[in-house]
């Protein structure tokens, strides 16, 4: 069996903004959905009482509302660093407007969630953040995002003295009514978990078949790129963005 050696460069990626938003997000999706189902369908207690009028699930609402609260805060900070971060956090990332974009994400369709062989493989398909795909999948889970928060900030309204989910309380009358928000929120939730499954999926799949560490890469920041696939006017951006991550370390010895 024949083995190939490729020549790797590592290289900073994923800033720490970046890092940190990603496992902030996916902890508070997590309970956002366990708090969620609680919510839609309460598990049957010893008690004759309603269950909003129980301290278990006033405790459960808490929590699921905090949360929300907490992922608001993270998706300004995100849409911020879409400006101000490096070359791979910026939005023009997110939407395949170009030709090349449109054809990446037919290549990674048809070659990673299909499985189908990869006849005329090329390095310029592999990226060195997001691909195409990836990246356009994330837009679009942003847009979930922000009807899940109008949405929970609406049901939220009438139990709310505050002015921010009052904001909201149009989208019931919109939608047509209370249950029709609280069904939409449901299967927004469901497509969410489908995303998150099909994510995992991905991430996995790239880090056993390329082993350019997609994995640690969201913990560390670091990916290993193969060095012909990065082009001259990445490699400058490439040594600027490690420079800044060891400027930092630096600042933080010193």
């Amino acid at each position: 069996m024949e083995t190939r050696t490729y020549n790797y460069k590592r290289v900073y990626v994923w800033e720490l903004p970046v890092r940190l938003f990603h496992w902030t997000m996916a902890l508070c999706v997590l309970i956002l959905i366990a708090t969620g189902f609680v919510i839609a369908n309460p598990p049957a207690i010893s008690s004759n009482a309603e269950a909003i009028n129980s301290s278990w699930f006033g405790f459960i609402r808490t929590v699921h509302f905090a949360t929300a609260f907490v992922l608001i805060a993270a998706l300004f900070f995100r849409v911020y660093w879409a400006f101000a971060g490096n070359k791979f956090a910026h939005w023009s990332n997110f939407i395949p407007y170009t030709k090349k974009g449109l054809k990446n994400i037919l290549y990674v369709l048809r070659v990673d969630v299909f499985l189908m062989k990869d006849k005329k493989h090329k390095l310029s398909n592999i990226s060195i953040g997001h691909n195409y795909l990836a990246a356009f999948s994330y837009f679009l889970v942003f847009l979930i995002l922000i009807f899940q928060i109008f949405s929970g900030l609406a049901l939220y309204a009438d139990s709310s003295s505050w002015w921010l989910p009052r904001m909201f309380h149009f989208m019931l009358s919109m939608l047509g009514g209370d249950i029709v928000v609280r069904y939409f929120h449901n299967i927004m939730t469901w497509l969410f978990m489908a995303f998150i499954v099909v994510h995992v999926y991905l991430v996995l799949y790239h880090d056993y078949v390329e082993a350019r560490g997609e994995t640690s890469a969201m913990i560390s920041g670091f990916k290993f790129i193969r060095a012909e696939r990065i082009k001259e006017t990445e490699d400058k951006i490439i040594e600027e963005t490690t420079e800044q991550m060891w400027d930092g370390n630096k600042e933080k010895d010193n």
